[in-house]
């Protein structure tokens, strides 16, 4: 499980504190896929990022029982200056799995051709976030981490078979979501939460959650 008791964050933006989360406490079970609606700016990338271990909590206590993964789109563990096929392999080490399947599967799902063993500097933003996704899929997480669900891409071959892979996890892992949108959530997620003022307010269901924000964001 992954569990936050007591956390706060902010941060000073020049003029005021803005404050992402204000003593907020909650647990993710393994098996409930949990989505979050949050309206932009209010710090979703802050919460994915502290879930993760990347950002730190001001205050209070983050555990995590299980594998929690990086988020999508996330590429600071990668090197730009080496190929896709380089850096599957050493991400594959430091995670304690099999260099050549995680490359051979990223490889696979990628589909990027002579592209994979080319320097990730040379890559489009597509071409990167069609990587850093594979290679969540390839490490096998207990709890994936995705913030505003699937990234942008004109490869449609890729979008399908990568979305049918996080279908199947769904069944034998956890994701959880952030969105300012309710119709990305839909397709993943079992439970919801709304983030709003430092405030995260949590439902069984997302069609109870769609309804406070609609009436925060809209009313």
């Amino acid at each position: 499980m992954l569990e936050f008791e007591n956390v706060s964050k902010s941060f000073w933006t020049g003029t005021q504190r803005k404050v992402i989360l204000d003593k907020v406490s909650f647990r993710v079970e393994l098996g409930n896929s949990l989505g979050i609606l949050a309206p932009n700016g209010t710090g979703k990338t802050t919460l994915i990022n502290m879930m993760a271990g990347l950002e730190k909590p001001d205050d209070g206590e983050i555990r995590r029982g299980c594998n929690v993964s990086f988020p999508l789109g996330f590429m600071g563990g990668v090197i730009s200056r080496i190929s896709a096929h380089e850096n599957a392999r050493y991400i594959a080490k430091l995670y304690g799995l099999d260099p050549d399947y995680v490359e051979a599967y990223c490889r696979w799902l990628c589909n990027l051709g002579e592209y994979f063993d080319q320097p990730l500097g040379t890559y489009s933003s597509g071409m990167r976030a069609r990587f850093s996704f594979s290679l969540m899929l390839a490490l096998d997480f207990d709890i994936y981490l995705i913030d505003e669900g699937m990234p942008g891409s004109t490869d449609t071959e890729f979008n399908r078979k990568a979305g049918a892979i996080l279908e199947e996890r769904l069944r034998t892992t956890t994701i959880v979501i952030v969105s300012h949108q309710a119709d990305i959530l839909e397709k993943f997620a079992r439970s919801a939460g709304v983030l709003m003022n430092g405030r995260l307010h949590l439902f069984d269901t997302l069609e109870e959650a769609k309804q406070l924000y609609d009436y925060e964001t809209q009313g």
